[in-house]
């Protein structure tokens, strides 16, 4: 029997049912959580930290969650531990209890070796996730087997296979299997096409959870609530008062340590085409019939396919000098480390309004924003145009804040205005309130099967298709960067390009976050 007859006639007894509960994580059965390339990067770094964190606010019970780290490297359990640990809190200054909740969830934590392309890894790792199943319920496969893939994606077809074939949920008493995967989703449309194909052959959409962290983020969770819980908003948010509407993302140190990776996808591909376009889509969506996830997910995707195609003297690309001097990288390389788009959405709310979309590396500071710029006052009686227009900021990072600047009376006897601020500073207003790290809320929502804030199959062909053309002609060397200091705004044709789009920048104004 062929390999796609097995999948027709096996994949009805996989059933993915959604936790009804979401106060309590798990009805039944045990949680087995698979960080595969656990000894990587980000395994270290973001998904364990994730998971401990969960763990510390009571959302992983110790009896009924286990972990477990596969990776080619050949390490003991301890060994990963180890590796992990200095990650999840630093010593100095934890408190005992913090302490003592790193050494419990680390001994939830086992480690199987194996490779990614052969059976027998997977085997064994199946053969120990069956064991502590039978550990903690009595009963063989009732459970719930969520697999992280902290792997590059050319990987990506090969483990799913061996996950379908070797590791799956054996029961249909109410179990489920799941299937976390990291961006980037291919490197382009036809690319990312063929990734979707080979993983939506072995699993079913609803098993699948592509992952974009921006998604996560606190701020840019409010958006859904902002737009659609105020009354005032609701008038204001369209082309009759907005003029334009710009999504920023700025870092202030280049490519250190990894730039022979960010070479061969660019800031397009690495920032744009995902982070940035996932929250255009929830700034310019309708507002969905409900907040299940299937309707917020049909709304970002019109939003998507009423994009036109971008021209070429709506973009800007960067390069920031000493870029290429990165002995990973190549010394003609022609990859972007900046650069500027502007969307335009042909439908009758946006028809008109652009969407500036900029990322880039080794600028003056470090930030990400979304900037709403409204339209000028008409009969101005204050000749106060020049202060600026008004503005809706979302700053996502670092300093969560909201902030409308909006022009008032300066105090005092004469009748002169100022631009001032109304301000939700987070760090003011939310105080010994910790906001989650966005790992944290994707995959307590992948527990609890809500793919609200996943990308689904059509939302990333969309994308792609947005993109893709500008994608190759950058990688036919038709666009060039423009070279640009370390350290300063990007290249001055960024600015010119934001002008010509209708952006006014306010000068005189700094929005400086408010201390306790």
């Amino acid at each position: 029997m062929g390999s796609g007859s097995w999948h027709m006639e096996k994949r009805h007894s996989f059933k993915n049912e959604p936790v009804k509960d979401v106060e309590h994580v798990l009805e039944n059965g045990s949680l087995s959580i698979v960080v595969l390339g656990a000894s990587g990067d980000l395994a270290k770094k973001k998904t364990f930290p994730a998971l401990f964190n969960l763990f510390q606010q009571g959302f992983l019970q110790p009896n009924e969650v286990h972990i477990f780290g596969y990776a080619r490297t050949k390490i003991s359990d301890d060994e990963l531990r180890n590796r992990i640990r200095g990650y999840l809190v630093r010593d100095k200054g934890a408190s005992p209890k913090d302490l003592e909740d790193v050494t419990k969830f680390l001994q939830l934590i086992k480690y199987v070796s194996g490779s990614y392309d052969t059976e027998e890894g997977f085997r064994l790792l199946d053969k120990e996730i069956s064991e502590t199943e039978v550990l903690r319920n009595g009963v063989d496969g009732l459970s719930r087997r969520l697999f992280y893939l902290a792997l590059p994606p050319s990987v990506y077809p090969s483990v799913c296979r061996m996950i379908r074939h070797c590791c799956m949920n054996k029961t249909d008493l109410g179990g489920w299997t799941r299937i976390v995967v990291e961006k980037p989703f291919g490197k382009d449309l036809e690319s990312a096409e063929q990734l979707s194909t080979q993983i939506g052959e072995l699993f079913e959409e609803s098993q699948i959870y592509r992952i974009d962290h921006y998604l996560g983020k606190e701020l840019v969770q409010n958006l859904l609530v902002l737009r659609f819980a105020n009354r005032f908003f609701l008038p204001l948010w369209n082309r009759d008062n907005i003029e334009n509407v710009q999504i920023v993302f700025r870092e202030d140190f280049g490519t250190e340590g990894r730039g022979g990776y960010f070479d061969e996808y660019g800031i397009i591909r690495d920032i744009i085409q995902n982070h940035l376009l996932q929250v255009l889509c929830l700034v310019a969506m309708e507002k969905p019939i409900s907040l299940k996830p299937e309707h917020i997910r049909d709304e970002k995707v019109k939003v998507l396919q009423s994009v036109l195609p971008i021209e070429d003297d709506e973009v800007v690309l960067g390069q920031y000098d000493g870029y290429r001097d990165d002995p990973t990288v190549p010394d003609h390389s022609n990859t972007p480390t900046f650069s500027t788009v502007v969307l335009r959405i042909h439908n009758e709310r946006w028809e008109g309004v652009p969407f500036i979309l900029k990322a880039g590396k080794a600028l003056n500071s470090r930030k990400a924003e979304i900037r709403v710029q409204f339209k000028d006052v008409p009969g101005d009686i204050f000749k106060c145009k020049k202060q600026g227009r008004n503005e809706f900021v979302i700053r996502l990072q670092p300093s969560e804040a909201m902030y409308m600047k909006l022009t008032v009376k300066q105090p005092g006897l004469e009748m002169s205005t100022v631009q001032s601020e109304l301000d939700l500073s987070y760090g003011q207003r939310y105080q010994g309130v910790t906001i989650p790290e966005a790992y944290e809320r994707l995959i307590l929502d992948t527990i609890r099967g809500d793919q609200q804030h996943f990308v689904r199959r059509d939302e990333l062909k969309a994308a792609w298709e947005i993109f893709t053309p500008l994608l190759h002609r950058i990688d036919n060397g038709d666009l060039k960067p423009l070279p640009y200091k370390p350290g300063s705004r990007g290249p001055a044709e960024a600015d010119a390009l934001l002008e010509k789009a209708g952006y006014v920048q306010t000068h005189g104004y700094i929005w400086i976050p408010p201390t306790l």
